[in-house]
């Protein structure tokens, strides 16, 4: 196989999964969005740091919208999974990009030599996006600390 061959098998899924990984940058950004409205709508009420359940909802509210998030960033991967025709469903694609998502990496799905490269891309970008999602509780939850004690020392 000549080296422009092995340029283009590298480049097409690379190429691929840069677009995926756009497409979950720009779904986590709206995620993160809403979170920071909610947790501004909480604090101008009133109602962040006030009663341990009310924070309580609010940090349930920002876990359930990067779920969601997350959720989504899943299918768009599954749906390039079974638009490349590596699966025959959807529930297939959904399966193995939770997968790879998530890195837990069973291996009981491989895809085709030509496709396999978009694995660990995709998982480069689940970690990436479950850092931005762990680093964004924290600090809803550090607002509802102050809120509620003031400033820490």
């Amino acid at each position: 196989m000549s080296p422009s061959n092995n340029a283009i098998e590298i480049l097409a899924p690379l190429a691929v999964a840069v677009a995926a990984t756009g497409s979950t940058i720009l779904i986590h950004a709206v995620g993160m969005t809403t979170i920071i409205h909610l947790v501004r709508r909480e604090r101008r009420l009133g109602h962040a740091g006030v009663r341990l359940w009310q924070d309580v909802l609010v940090v349930a509210a920002s876990a359930s919208v990067a779920l969601a998030a997350h959720l989504l960033e899943i299918a768009v991967w599954a749906e390039v999974f079974e638009r490349c025709r590596e699966f025959t469903s959807f529930a297939g694609a959904f399966y193995s990009s939770a997968e790879n998502y998530t890195t837990l990496g069973y291996g009981d799905v491989v895809m085709s030599a030509r496709w396999q490269l978009m694995g660990p891309l995709e998982a480069a970008d689940g970690m990436l996006m479950f850092g931005v999602t762990t680093a964004m509780i924290f600090a809803v939850i550090q607002r509802l600390v102050i809120a509620r004690l003031g400033p820490l020392e």
